[in-house]
């Protein structure tokens, strides 16, 4: 017989109230794609059923310009968070965005630009640079404080995960469309350490973030490809 959607309620939080007072564990993420390669900066966020209850985590965060790069290429933030963008090339950056989410622009600058930029709806933010049109980011802002971003491993760690049920979401740039995936509706944590696996379909690598091979950036300092 099929449970309405009041009743599967009803049953996590049953669920909810059973789970035994533990401490908070980490839930180990590995994220492929189909063909089972390990995903970088796939960013996994779960959202509480019933609610996050938890204290928020908005530590200040950074997005560096480095080698006509940003660097992180994806920062996932909690919503309230202040991000600084400061320069460590040796040419001036114009920082921008026109998300949704998030619209700003930072001034032509050199160096630490003395600002930040406080990020307060939830959403994906897209970054740019108006003087280097191939400089891409992305600022993830999640509405709950358990998230991490998979390594080169495919491997995200999302830590102090206190015991309850959980809506599991999956982002990445090369994801169709621009809203996370849900990939588990009902993940229940005991506080116990857990593991587990998904997969993304993904669009075709891209050179977003990457500058022209070659490209002199001043004062003798020449570019290489992506990982030369």
């Amino acid at each position: 017989m099929a449970v309405s959607g009041i009743g599967r309620r009803l049953v996590w939080g049953w669920l909810v109230c059973m789970l035994p007072l533990a401490q908070a564990g980490e839930l180990r993420v590995h994220v492929g794609d189909v063909n089972s390669v390990a995903v970088a900066d796939a960013v996994v966020s779960l959202s509480r059923i019933g609610g996050n209850s938890a204290v928020a985590r908005k530590a200040p965060a950074v997005m560096d310009q480095h080698d006509l790069r940003f660097v992180p290429f994806v920062l996932p933030i909690q919503v309230g968070t202040a991000v600084t963008f400061p320069n460590s090339d040796n040419v001036r950056h114009q920082v921008y965005s026109f998300s949704p989410a998030k619209r700003f622009e930072l001034s032509l600058y050199a160096g630490n630009h003395t600002s930040s930029v406080l990020f307060n709806q939830p959403g994906i933010v897209t970054i740019g640079c108006n003087i280097h049109d191939w400089m891409v980011g992305y600022v993830i802002v999640l509405d709950t404080p358990y998230f991490a971003k998979t390594g080169s491993d495919g491997v995200a760690r999302v830590n102090d995960v206190p015991a309850g049920v959980y809506e599991v979401h999956l982002w990445h740039p090369r994801i169709d469309g621009a809203a996370a995936r849900v990939v588990d509706e009902h993940l229940v944590l005991t506080g116990a350490p857990m593991e587990r696996s998904f997969q993304l379909k993904l669009g075709p690598p891209d050179q977003s973030n990457v500058p022209p091979a070659g490209l002199e950036m001043g004062l003798g300092h020449r570019m290489h490809p992506h990982g030369t």
